[in-house]
């Protein structure tokens, strides 16, 4: 499968099970697999001894998995980390779903310099050639992706622009924004706006671009057959590096040693960063306010305050 096609799909598990790993294997055991909120996910057991990773969901979403898809294909052209081998894709019609099928990552004991390793791994790919994950019209732009994707169940726009700030607020802040619309008061709204039209105040404009994982919590690192950090479930694009350290810490921050390792690297402005942080998380908490509700409202309306 190549970035922007749609190669590797089939109508069916069985059948992409049998392209995939030999004419005579076959599904002989399904397991369900707790985590994520959007798709069902499950471990296959086949004929052959091997196991296999697939998630499913309904077929009205099927292109949740082919820009999914295309994002971990963009992260394994960098090289830089661990990500799953895609198996292939497709719409199962007799079950009613659609699924993408990966390799099935079999932890093993992480090895001694583990968070060391995936710091100095994530700074590479940060700063590693990204344009042509960008489609440029004039080849000013630098911040985007191939084509819009999902942050979660949410549509993520990924328009290119040639500021990092206009894209911040045009395809990130503003579309999460308007959706939560309905969840502030007049008072919070008139803040909003105001964030919006000073947000080049408080953002800056990075050094380079860089190929982001996009929704990098510590539940989407894991530990795989190398003992290293694979990396899953992506909402690639291209844009300032912070961005995935701040979601590496919202959530429950990642050791120290993987900060001080990925500054080794790709310094980080610690001064500066910590000032544009929250913003970042603004992104990600409006996400969980219009996709789970008013729980998040509170942190969300916090960060409005403190800039606005």
């Amino acid at each position: 499968m190549r970035i922007g096609e749609a190669e590797n799909t089939y109508p069916s598990i069985e059948e992409m099970v049998k392209a995939v790993m030999g004419e005579h294997v076959s599904v002989i055991k399904s397991e369900s697999l707790r985590g994520g909120d959007i798709n069902n996910a499950y471990r296959l057991t086949l004929s052959c001894g091997e196991h296999i990773f697939v998630k499913t969901n309904s077929i009205g979403h099927a292109d949740f998995f082919l820009t999914e898809a295309k994002g971990l294909l963009a992260l394994q052209s960098a090289v830089m980390t661990g990500v799953p081998r895609i198996l292939g894709m497709g719409i199962d019609e007799q079950r009613g779903v659609s699924f993408l099928a990966l390799e099935y990552l079999e932890s093993s004991p992480r090895i001694s310099a583990y968070w060391e390793t995936f710091g100095h791994q994530l700074a590479n790919l940060h700063r590693a050639e990204c344009l042509k994950f960008v489609t440029s019209e004039n080849g000013n732009e630098k911040y985007g992706f191939l084509e819009d994707n999902y942050i979660g169940a949410s549509p993520q726009k990924n328009s290119p622009k040639e500021k990092w700030t206009d894209f911040y607020r045009d395809c990130r802040i503003l579309p999460q924004m308007t959706r939560a619309w309905r969840y502030f008061d007049a008072s919070v709204r008139k803040k909003a706006d105001r964030l919006l039209e000073h947000l080049d105040s408080y953002l800056r404009e990075p050094r380079f671009p860089s190929l982001l994982h996009g929704d990098l919590w510590s539940g989407n690192i894991l530990c795989g057959p190398d003992g290293r950090a694979w990396i899953i479930d992506p909402a690639v694009y291209v844009g300032d590096f912070e961005t995935d350290l701040a979601m590496t810490q919202l959530f429950g921050s990642l050791p120290e040693s993987f900060y001080e390792a990925y500054s080794e690297i790709n310094p980080i402005d610690k001064e500066g960063y910590s000032e544009r942080r929250k913003l970042y998380d603004l992104y990600h908490l409006l996400n969980h306010l219009n996709l789970f509700g008013g729980a998040y409202l509170g942190s969300v309306v916090g960060i409005i305050d403190w800039y606005a």
